[in-house]
């Protein structure tokens, strides 16, 4: 069933709660059965069906277990003709980028928390002393 080629046409004319298809990296899933168990809600998924929702997927930062749930509802593949509009390009390294600076973000933090706390420490120390 996943070998089924699909238009953007095809796709778009599902895009109901009961009938929910989405495209995601040119694959097709029909996420009818899932729009229910969607940790987001309902409206996000309804808010992207029938059309390619790559972008919001992928912005998102789902995990691999959403991964995982996406490949059971795999249809088939999108076939993409002249007129359709154009995939927006999506770059991974802009959220590894966003990660290792969150990262660097944290260590910073707790190193300021780290040096306020001796420093808290030693006026306590000093002030005792008096």
């Amino acid at each position: 069933m996943a070998d089924m080629e699909f238009t953007y046409s095809d796709v778009s004319e599902h895009n109901t709660k009961k009938d929910l298809y989405i495209v995601i990296h040119d694959k097709v899933y029909n996420a009818s059965s899932f729009i229910d168990e969607h940790p987001g809600g309902e409206e996000v998924l309804l808010d992207v069906g029938g059309q390619d929702s790559t972008e919001a997927f992928e912005d998102v930062g789902h995990s691999d277990e959403a991964r995982e749930i996406l490949d059971g509802l795999l249809v088939g593949k999108l076939k993409r003709k002249e007129g359709d509009p154009k995939p927006k390009a999506y770059s991974s390294t802009s959220t590894t980028t966003a990660t290792a600076d969150g990262a660097t973000s944290g260590v910073a933090l707790y190193a300021v928390i780290l040096v306020g706390a001796v420093l808290a420490f030693g006026a306590y120390k000093y002030m005792g002393a008096q």
